[in-house]
């Protein structure tokens, strides 16, 4: 508790102090930003999972940048004093950990750029390689080593790079390298309406594993094509990958494809993605969801509303095929501005790819969520939404024949007294009599801008299914903001579960806790 109260003072006096420190006109500037996240856990007999032997969980971040003129530099530093229940920072083997994840130095001219020290990247839609950060997740993999890009106008541009994963490796014996070119076709041949892109990328692993017969190189390749004109949007990208050890000498692929339209109030957006032994390890015995170069989402609505995203849906990385619709529309009154309607429809689905991943031989349903909300804005003071999703999933990633059905129903309701006084109230409802049955969830959150926040939730299983638990899961707490810092405090009883940020998750162990969240940028 110390530790906190002494991260509460630091945090109060950098708002208080600084801003953006700048250092004269050739001085350059400083700044950064502090996080903490912190729990204090109890023991609850209603839950299976006891407490840490520390009562006492800490995720920590500092980062501080420096910029003048083309140059910039920074560096981050990270504390698990321990980590958080649930989060993999991996490979290091001790419960206390100081952590130096992020250190770069960069100079961006007109047409190029170098970066040395650790980066982040992304070629294509990720799915060849992405190195990023995800504090939610306690996800970081970047890449430490070089990277150089170069534009030539508005025709041409490449980026290269070449590196070590930072975390999650073991300190064993693993490279990164690639690069990653992008051609306008619509610059070079004069498109005035419209935009042409042909892009390509290759992605090289060298991963040093125990067994002297496996293959250390693992080359990676993607082919891409970006158009737009008039509303309409065109994307599709092809993955290859050579044989992996990891995954038993397997080659992998993956297509994905993604049109979209919109014209006036109504817009539409339409993708599919197959995939096949996707899943690409940094390092071969590394350890943490962070061992990873690639990037391979839950392509589903990805929801806020408790009940919702009970159940996310969780990437089969060795085999699925299959895609979502988004529908929108949007009527808004002639005669006063405060008042509209929006439409909203979604639908996604996956299925197996392969014949062995189903113990039929047939392609299993991974997934499906059928799902809309409406949003009516009655006024300035009142907005209403209305969400419903019937959710179909299967717990074996489709080795059997099994899904569960869940139907979700959901009321928002916002009411702003004036400028600065707003209440939400939700109310939420699960109906299903298989796995856990019957849920009912609700919460009221009240805001006075921009200071005070405070909110109280509930979601209780009923208890009507062959797993019903009638477990509460309660949560009261509030934020408080001051200048650029903001202070969260919570307590409650957490639901075991995935946590998802981005369409990738991690598993969360239930616990009971107080949660004190600190955030100061200058």
């Amino acid at each position: 508790m110390k530790r906190i109260l002494t991260f509460i003072a630091l945090a109060l006096i950098s708002a208080q102090s600084f801003a953006q420190i700048s250092l004269g006109q050739k001085g350059g500037t400083i700044s950064g930003s502090i996080e903490s996240n912190n729990i204090v856990y109890f023991n609850d007999k209603a839950l299976k999972t006891p407490a840490p032997d520390t009562h006492f969980g800490s995720n920590d971040y500092i980062k501080v940048d420096y910029a003048v003129d083309r140059f910039a530099a920074g560096v981050q530093v990270e504390t698990y004093l321990p980590a958080l229940q649930g989060y993999e920072i991996g490979g290091y083997g001790k419960q206390f950990k100081v952590l130096l994840p992020m250190i770069y130095a960069g100079w961006q001219d007109k047409s190029y750029s170098i970066t040395v020290g650790n980066m982040y990247e992304q070629f294509g839609n990720g799915i060849i390689f992405r190195s990023f950060e995800d504090r939610q997740l306690g996800f970081n993999n970047s890449l430490l080593g070089l990277r150089a890009t170069y534009n030539l106008g508005n025709y041409f541009a490449v980026k290269a790079i070449y590196g070590r994963p930072r975390l999650y490796t073991n300190y064993q014996t693993a490279w990164t390298g690639g690069a990653d070119l992008s051609l306008s076709l619509g610059d070079m041949f004069g498109m005035s309406k419209g935009a042409l892109f042909v892009e390509g990328s290759y992605v090289n692993r060298y991963a040093k594993v125990t067994d002297i017969t496996a293959p250390n190189m693992l080359n990676l390749y993607s082919a891409r094509l970006n158009f737009d004109i008039a509303g309409f949007t065109l994307r599709a990208e092809y993955v290859g990958k050579g044989k992996d050890y990891y995954q038993n000498n397997y080659k992998g692929w993956a297509g994905y494809g993604e049109v979209g339209y919109a014209a006036g109030a109504f817009s539409f957006t339409g993708s599919v993605r197959a995939l096949s032994y996707m899943e690409t390890k940094a390092a071969m015995d590394g350890n943490g969801t962070g061992n990873t170069i690639n990037y391979l989402p839950a392509m589903t609505r990805q929801y806020t509303y408790m009940l919702a995203n009970l159940n996310p849906y969780q990437v089969n990385i060795n085999g699925e095929v299959g895609g979502q619709a988004d529908f929108y529309y949007t009527y808004r009154s002639k005669s006063n501005r405060y008042r509209y309607w929006n439409f909203h429809f979604n639908y996604s689905t996956y299925y197996t790819l392969r014949s062995e991943q189903s113990k039929s031989g047939k392609h299993e349903r991974l997934w499906q969520d059928i799902n809309f909300d409406v949003t009516r804005q009655w006024s300035k003071k009142l907005k209403t939404t209305i969400l419903f999703s019937m959710q179909e999933w299967n717990p074996y990633h489709g080795y059997h024949h099994t899904t569960y059905v869940s139907n979700i129903f959901v009321a928002d309701v916002q009411y702003k007294f004036d400028r600065k006084k707003s209440l939400r109230v939700e109310a939420q409802y699960l109906l299903s009599g298989q796995h856990e049955g019957d849920w009912v969830a609700g919460l009221a959150e009240f805001n006075m801008a921009p200071k005070w926040s405070i909110f109280v939730s509930d979601m209780y299983n009923l208890g009507r299914g062959t797993l019903g638990t009638k477990k509460n899961y309660y949560s009261i707490g509030g934020s408080y903001t001051i200048k650029r810092t903001r202070i969260q405090l919570s307590y409650g009883r957490n639901r075991a579960g995935y946590i998802c940020s981005g369409g990738v998750c991690r598993y969360s162990p239930e616990y009971n806790g107080i949660n004190i969240a600190i955030t100061s940028s200058f």
